[in-house]
């Protein structure tokens, strides 16, 4: 069942997962019901075993005494493992759920006005969906143990009410004292998990503004500004660790304190008369035996309240409101880009146009200034927080749709992600089935490929940890090119590569894009050589264009900024 109703809090998360996956909490409790009632029923079969053996004394007895107790220990057994396996892939499933549905609110940024940076985001989609999911297991749990408790309440109350009423009064006692920490410990909870995604928004910016920083020398700076948010969430970690640690501590020995109880009463009972020698095994039993339910059971208001804070958090992405209403349109098959008149960030009023087929290069002497114009061809930036227009086959893309846009223009920044996986999966992601060779020849990834004896099925890291920065760079590139987009804009495809690879990319590229539109922002005189007209940009705007060799016969600050 996929539901993708509206959200507007976490508590519409946490009623959308609960009602989700109703039939397997159901599933779910009654098993675990079935393991809490049988292992409550085992110093309870101990007890009566006592007495019996007591009274008759015979091997028919002890045969029937010892099948009881194989049918207790066996229910406890099953009814676990398949209770368990029940609700943790439940919980796994919605955790996965709920995690495809943050990111695809996160993969739409012109959509969502989140007001939280990349990291947050991340850690939103990770930590804060694996917490709110286990609401699934929490219920469950929290029903079982109840159950333990009746069971045993109720077994006591039998042989004499004053040991039934002793755990009943003991429970409630027990439960109104921890609420009270846990509602400090949600708190809490909170706010660290808002320190902790603002030091991972904070890392992804660092990352991804590394190069300009050590350009102009703030990395130490930088350092600091994240060693301070890292340090305030390391600190409000403590205090929900110790809190947390008041809670576990407080929790055991109210816990004990009541096992004690019940075992010191049931002795004095029994030394009076008022119970039998069976009863009083039993009591003992149920005395050590409660702790467990008793423990799970105190721990659970603690659950269910993280689970209530990361599900407040998601709802923070979930219920954004929309910046804009894209359009519906698809654009047109030309592979046509016009930029006209943009103003955003380091661009200043930058007006060029592209016809379809043509290859590109625009060379721009502040990064800056290649950022921002990165950023607004991949739809990365609302077209209402710029001045100007750009047109995809001569329509304004504020008419069509972001996924028309993105199909039909595909911009591969010099960052572009590795995926865990192989070669092969990482070019063609989508399992198209396109054919690699050409893509794979064009990047110069040959050497990587005939490297292994897998080929392309070699297998990759995460964020390609076992490939050096030109293989990851030429990956990337390869990926971009078997996608064959009307429209393909590369940034920076071989500052990772050494000059005779570099020269081979740029000749392969402007052949097997022959008749497609391509644009290469860079700095490589190879791949600026290669296009068929350069724009130079100066001051966010095009200062002069030309062929690369022309540009450096007449421009003395072009041929100073790209001549190595």
């Amino acid at each position: 069942m996929n539901d993708q109703r509206p959200v507007r809090t976490g508590s519409d998360v946490l009623r959308a997962a609960l009602r989700r996956n109703a039939g397997a909490m159901a599933a779910g409790t009654l098993l675990m019901g079935m393991y809490q009632a049988a292992e409550t029923a085992f110093p309870i079969a101990l007890g009566l075993i006592v007495e019996h053996t007591l009274q008759e004394r015979g091997l028919d007895s002890l045969a029937l005494s010892i099948a009881a107790l194989a049918v207790i220990i066996t229910t406890v057994s099953l009814s676990w493992r398949f209770g368990m396996r029940i609700l943790q892939k439940a919980n796994t499933t919605e955790a996965h759920r709920w995690r495809v549905r943050v990111a695809s609110c996160a993969l739409q940024p012109v959509a969502r006005d989140t007001d939280l940076k990349s990291g947050e985001v991340l850690t939103i989609a990770t930590e804060d969906a694996d917490q709110t999911a286990d609401i699934i297991e929490v219920v469950p749990l929290l029903i079982s143990s109840l159950v333990a408790v009746v069971v045993a309440s109720v077994a006591l109350g039998l042989a004499s009410l004053p040991l039934g009423l002793l755990v009943v009064v003991g429970t409630v006692a027990i439960l109104s004292a921890l609420s009270v920490l846990s509602r400090r410990i949600g708190s809490g909870t909170r706010e660290q998990q808002a320190r902790v995604a603002r030091a991972g928004a904070k890392v992804a910016d660092l990352i991804s503004g590394l190069r300009p920083l050590h350009g102009f020398g703030g990395g130490h700076a930088a350092f600091l500004s994240y060693r301070q948010v890292s340090a305030r969430a390391r600190d409000q970690a403590v205090t929900v660790a110790r809190a947390n640690g008041a809670y576990a501590g407080t929790a055991l020995a109210l816990n004990t304190l009541l096992a004690a109880a019940v075992t010191l009463t049931a002795g004095w009972l029994a030394l009076a008369g008022d119970i039998t020698i069976g009863e009083l095994v039993m009591a003992v039993g149920l005395a050590q035996f409660i702790m467990e339910p008793l423990k799970l059971f105190s721990e659970m208001p603690k659950y269910v309240m993280v689970a209530r804070a990361s599900a407040d958090r998601m709802a923070l992405v979930l219920a954004a409101p929309p910046v804009l209403t894209p359009g519906s349109g698809l654009p047109p098959g030309a592979g046509e880009l016009e930029v006209d008149g943009v103003r955003h960030g380091a661009l200043d009023g930058l007006k060029f146009h592209v016809p379809a087929g043509a290859f590109v290069a625009i060379a721009a002497y502040d990064q800056r200034a290649a950022a921002d114009l990165v950023a607004i061809l991949a739809a990365r930036v609302p077209p209402h927080s710029y001045e100007g227009v750009v047109r995809i086959g001569g329509r304004d893309t504020r008419e069509l749709s972001i996924d028309g846009i993105r199909e039909h223009l595909l911009v591969n920044p010099y960052d572009a992600e590795i995926f865990a996986g192989t070669l092969r999966s990482n070019i063609d992601p989508a399992g198209t089935g396109h054919d690699l060779a050409a893509a794979v020849e064009a990047s110069m990834l040959t050497d990587v490929v005939a490297l292994h004896p897998e080929g392309l099925d070699h297998p990759v890291r995460d964020r390609g940890a076992n490939l050096s920065g030109g293989q990851r760079q030429r990956l990337s590139l390869a990926r971009a090119l078997a996608a064959d987009p009307a429209v393909l804009v590369l940034h920076d495809p071989t500052t990772a590569v050494d000059a005779v690879t570099e020269q081979l990319i740029a000749r392969n590229l402007a052949t097997l894009r022959h008749g497609r539109t391509t644009i290469v922002i860079t700095g490589s005189p190879a791949l600026l050589d290669a296009a068929d007209r350069v724009l130079v940009l100066d001051g966010g705007s095009v200062a002069a264009e030309g062929a690369h060799r022309d540009l450096l016969t007449r421009d003395e600050t072009y041929r100073l900024a790209v001549a190595r």
